[in-house]
C-alpha cells in the first residue's frame, strides 16, 4: 500500500491560505480520483478540494475552522501500489532545516512543536471567535499559553492573525517578565479554564419570530463593512448624467451584438469603460492606503459588486480593465457575473481590485452611498436610468424634452482624497458618458 499526501492546492497568485469549512469524507471512507474530499473558504470564495488519486482516507490532519497554508498536507490517502513514504506531519508546519546554521528561533520552534505533539493537552479553541493555525495552537499548548492569553496577542499576520513569530516573541517576553513567578509556567492542564460569556441567542418575544444565524459569508461581509466605516472617513459626491445617447445606441445595436459576439450587451460594460478611462485621467483615485503610506497602483483592476442568489454580496475583479475594448469588457462582465451567480468563481477572481463599481440601479435605487471596499479609496454607485423632463438648450432657444438620466454616487476616503479630486473624477466619468458617440462601432 502507498500513502498519498493530499495538499492544499494553489488557488491564485494572492491567495496564501484557506479555512477548512467542511469535511466531505471521513476517515475510512473510499475516495475516487477527482472526488471532492473537503470544502474550503478564502476571504470570499468557497471551493472544494478534490483528490488526485483513488484510495481510502486514513488520516485527517486539520479540523473544521483550521487555517491551512497553500502546500500544506491536509490529509493522508492510502492507495494501491508500491510503498511510498509519507512526508512527516512536522514538515507541513515548519520549513525543513537546510544546514547547521539555522537560527535559534527555528530550533526553539522545532523543539516546541515536538513537545506539543507528544505531551501537551489540547486547549479548547472552539470557544474562541478567532482563528489560530495548528502550529500556533501547538506552540501555545507546549508553552502553557491559555486561549485567553492567546487572544490578547496582537497578530502581525493577515487580518490581525497570530503568526508563529508573534507567539514565540510573546512566550519569550512572558518568560522574562515572569522569572520571579514560577507558578506562571504551570502546565496547561492546571490552568483555570477560560471563562467567557457565551453569545446569547435572541429570544422571540411573541414566539412567532424566526431567528436565523448569519452564514459564514454574511459574517465576513458584516465585519468588512464595519471595519471600512471605522477605517475610512467616508464622503460622497453626486452628479446627474444624461445617458440618452447611450440608451439609444444600445437599443439599436444590442441584437446585432449578441448575434455576432454571443454575448448580451448590458449597460454595465459601457459604464465600466468610462470609469477605466477616468481612472487613467485621475490616477489619484487608483490608489490604496497602508497605514500612513499611499500605494499608487500600476494596473487598473475594476471590482464589480454582484448580488448572489442567497442575498450575499461578492466583488469579482476585471483585471487591466483599461486595456479592454467594449467587446472585451462585455465578455469580462458577463463571465464574472455568470460565474458569481453559479458559485464558480476562483479565489483569484476576487483579488487585486483597485477601484469598485456597484450598480444599485439594478434594484430600482436612484442613488446610494456605498461603503468603500478596503484598502481602496473610492467606490462608484450607478443609479437607475429614468425618463425625466429636462431643459434642452439649442441655438433656437431652450425647450423641455424627455431625456434618459441617472445619478452617479461617488464615495471616497477623505483621509487621502479631497473634494476636488473626488468631485473631478466623478464629473469626468459623467463627461465620458454624455459624450458617447452614437455612431461608434462596438
Amino acid at each position: 500500500m502507498a500513502k498519498f499526501e493530499l495538499k492544499l492546492p494553489k488557488m491564485g497568485e494572492s491567495v496564501a491560505e484557506a479555512t477548512i469549512t467542511n469535511w466531505l469524507k471521513n476517515v475510512g471512507d473510499s475516495i475516487s480520483a477527482d472526488e471532492a474530499v473537503l470544502e474550503i473558504a478564502t476571504d470570499k470564495v468557497d471551493s472544494e478540494v478534490p483528490s488526485e488519486v483513488s484510495g481510502v482516507l486514513t488520516e485527517v490532519l486539520f479540523q473544521v475552522n483550521d487555517v491551512v497554508k497553500v502546500g500544506q498536507t491536509i490529509a493522508i490517502i492510502e492507495t494501491e501500489g508500491g510503498s511510498v513514504a509519507a512526508a512527516p506531519v512536522a514538515e507541513t508546519v515548519a520549513a525543513p532545516v537546510a544546514d547547521s546554521s539555522v537560527s535559534e528561533q527555528a530550533q526553539q520552534l522545532a523543539k516546541t512543536v515536538e513537545v506539543a505533539v507528544a505531551t501537551a493537552a489540547p486547549a479548547d479553541f472552539k470557544a474562541s471567535d478567532k482563528f489560530f493555525s495548528p502550529l500556533v495552537k501547538n506552540i501555545a499548548a507546549a508553552e502553557g499559553v491559555s486561549v485567553a492569553e492567546l487572544e490578547t496577542i496582537a497578530g502581525s499576520g493577515k487580518d490581525g492573525r497570530v503568526t508563529k513569530d508573534d507567539i514565540l516573541n510573546y512566550v519569550k517576553n512572558r518568560g522574562n517578565q515572569s522569572a520571579a513567578a514560577p507558578q506562571a509556567a504551570a502546565p496547561v492542564s492546571t490552568l483555570a479554564p477560560k471563562t467567557t460569556t457565551p453569545i446569547a441567542t435572541p429570544v422571540s418575544v411573541n414566539g412567532g419570530d424566526e431567528i436565523v444565524e448569519m452564514d459564514r459569508m454574511r459574517k465576513l461581509i458584516s465585519g468588512y463593512m464595519v471595519a471600512s466605516v471605522q477605517t475610512s472617513a467616508h464622503v460622497q459626491s453626486f452628479i446627474e448624467v444624461d445617458v440618452t445617447n447611450i440608451v439609444k445606441w444600445r437599443d439599436r445595436v444590442k441584437n446585432a451584438f449578441e448575434k455576432r459576439e454571443g454575448e448580451k450587451l448590458t449597460f454595465t460594460p459601457i459604464f465600466m469603460e468610462a470609469v477605466a478611462k477616468a481612472l487613467k485621467d485621475f490616477p489619484g483615485m487608483n490608489i490604496s492606503v497602508d497605514g500612513e503610506f499611499i500605494i499608487k497602483r500600476k494596473n487598473i483592476n475594476l471590482g464589480m459588486a454582484a448580488a448572489l442568489p442567497n442575498g450575499n454580496l461578492i466583488v469579482p475583479v476585471i483585471k487591466n480593465a483599461d486595456q479592454l475594448n467594449l467587446v472585451g469588457m462585455a465578455k469580462a462582465v458577463n463571465d464574472l457575473g455568470n460565474r458569481a451567480k453559479a458559485g464558480k468563481l476562483k479565489p483569484d477572481d476576487t483579488q487585486g481590485g483597485t477601484y469598485t463599481v456597484t450598480n444599485v440601479g439594478t434594484f430600482g435605487s436612484v442613488f446610494g452611498t456605498p461603503i468603500i471596499n478596503q484598502p481602496q479609496v473610492g467606490i462608484l454607485a450607478l443609479g437607475a436610468i429614468r425618463k425625466v423632463p429636462a431643459v434642452i438648450e439649442t441655438p433656437e432657444g431652450d425647450f423641455i424634452g424627455i431625456r434618459q438620466k441617472m445619478f452617479l454616487s461617488h464615495s471616497y476616503d477623505h483621509r487621502v482624497v479631497d473634494g476636488a479630486l473626488g468631485g473631478s473624477f466623478v464629473k469626468r466619468v459623467a463627461e465620458y458618458l454624455e459624450a458617447f458617440d452614437v455612431n461608434r462601432e462596438y
